[in-house]
C-alpha cells in the first residue's frame, strides 16, 4: 500500500510501504477515504533531522472497516468511522472524565507515536477500535464528509479551547491564529455563546472565513501593537479568555497582554518552548489562569455531530485544497508557504 513518509525537513515522500495488517484482537483495519494535512505536522516537517526518519504521517481520517480483530464489538467491516487523533479504550478513569488523551491503556497512543501507521496512507490499523472508532451515519462520498473529517481533529481542538477557557455568553474572547484550528476556536466560542470575538490574523482570507464563523473584530498587528489594538477594542481590559492556537513563543506572550485579569489562557497549539512567563508580573499578579493542553477529542464527538449533520455548522470549510495522495508532498509545502489554509486528501 501507499503511506506518506517524512525523511527530514521540507522531504516528504508518498512510497509503498508493507500492508497493515490486524495484530491484537482489539484492532481494525480501516481503508482510509479522506485525511488531510494537519497544521501541527508542519513544526516536524520544519525540523525533522534525516537521521531520525523517515517517519509515517497523518493522524486525522476516516475510512471504512475492512476488518476487525476477534473481540472488537462496536463496529464491524463496511462501516464508516472517524478517528480522532489519539488512540483510547474509552472506559479507563480518565477517559470516563473525559481525557481521552491521558489514557490509562497500555496500547493508547498518539498516531504519531505509531511508527508502522500514519493516517496519510490509503489504510491503517486501528489500535483498540471500540474506544478509539465512532462511526458515521453517512456514505463515503457525502458533502459532509469535509465537516465531518475536522472532528477528527482540528474541530475537537478549536472546541476543547473554547471549553478548557470557560467560555460562554458572559465571556470575551481572543482567539489568536487565523489557521484551521484558530477559525475553529472562532466557531466553537460562537457556538457556546460569546458575544465578542477578535481574531488576531494577518491572512484575509482566514479571516473573512473566521467572520463568517462569528468573529467580530478582526486585529492584524501582532505584538505590542497587536496587544493594544485588543486592549483598545475591550476597553483597556483585555477579554475574558485567550484561545491561544499557535504554540510558540510569541502566541504565548501575545496572549498574556490581551487576557483581562482573573481571565483564562486556554492552549491548544502545540507548545514550541519548554519555559514562558507565569510568574508575578505575567499570570500571578492578577489571577490569570492557563489552561488547554492535547484535545481529547473523542470526548466531544458526539456533542458535536448533530450539529454537523444538521448543518448548523460548517466546519469542513477550512479545507480550502482538495488533493489524492499523489499531491500530498506539494500540499505540505503550500500550507508552510501559506499559500493553503488546510489540505483534504481524498483515499
Amino acid at each position: 500500500m501507499r503511506a506518506t513518509l517524512l525523511y527530514g525537513a521540507g522531504d516528504v515522500r508518498v512510497e509503498n510501504v508493507p500492508d497493515s495488517v490486524i495484530k491484537h484482537p482489539t484492532d481494525a483495519l480501516v481503508r482510509i477515504t479522506a485525511s488531510c494535512i494537519c497544521g501541527s505536522d508542519l513544526w516536524p516537517y520544519a525540523s525533522a533531522k534525516p537521521e531520525d526518519g523517515p517517519a509515517r504521517m497523518g493522524h486525522e481520517f476516516i475510512g471504512v472497516i475492512e476488518d476487525t480483530g476477534s473481540e472488537v464489538s462496536t463496529v464491524k467491516r463496511g462501516d464508516l468511522v472517524v478517528a480522532p487523533f489519539a488512540i483510547s479504550d474509552n472506559t479507563c478513569a480518565f477517559c470516563r472524565e473525559g481525557l481521552h488523551t491521558s489514557c490509562a491503556h497500555a496500547q493508547a497512543n498518539f498516531w504519531d507515536g505509531l511508527p508502522d501507521e500514519g493516517g496519510q496512507a490509503e489504510a491503517v490499523r486501528v489500535p483498540l477500535a471500540d474506544g478509539t472508532l465512532v462511526k458515521l451515519p453517512v456514505a463515503p462520498d457525502s458533502a459532509l464528509i469535509p465537516s465531518l473529517l475536522t472532528l477528527s481533529d482540528v474541530l475537537g481542538t478549536g472546541y476543547h479551547a473554547a471549553v478548557a477557557g470557560g467560555v460562554s455568553e458572559r465571556t470575551s474572547v481572543t482567539v489568536i491564529g487565523d489557521g484551521a484550528v484558530g477559525l475553529l476556536g472562532v466557531l466553537s466560542a460562537r457556538r457556546l455563546g460569546a458575544e465578542q470575538i477578535i481574531l488576531m490574523g494577518r491572512h484575509q482570507a482566514r479571516t473573512d472565513l473566521g467572520r463568517e464563523f462569528g468573529a467580530t473584530d478582526v486585529v492584524s498587528a501582532r505584538g505590542d501593537e497587536g496587544i493594544a489594538q485588543v486592549r483598545e477594542l475591550t476597553g483597556g481590559e483585555g477579554t475574558h479568555v485567550v484561545l491561544e492556537c499557535v504554540g510558540n513563543l510569541p502566541a504565548y506572550q501575545q496572549s498574556v497582554g490581551v487576557v483581562r485579569p482573573g481571565g483564562v489562557i486556554s492552549r491548544v497549539g502545540v507548545p514550541q518552548y519548554e519555559e514562558a512567563p507565569i510568574g508575578f508580573g505575567s499570570l500571578f499578579r492578577h489571577n490569570i489562569r492557563l489552561a488547554g493542553g492535547p484535545a481529547p477529542v473523542r470526548a466531544y464527538i458526539e456533542e458535536l455531530l448533530p450539529d454537523i449533520l444538521s448543518g448548523a455548522i460548517e466546519p469542513g470549510k477550512v479545507f480550502d485544497v482538495t488533493t489524492g495522495l499523489d499531491g500530498v508532498p506539494a500540499g505540505y509545502q503550500d500550507m508552510a508557504d501559506r499559500k493553503t489554509l488546510k489540505v483534504l486528501v481524498n483515499g
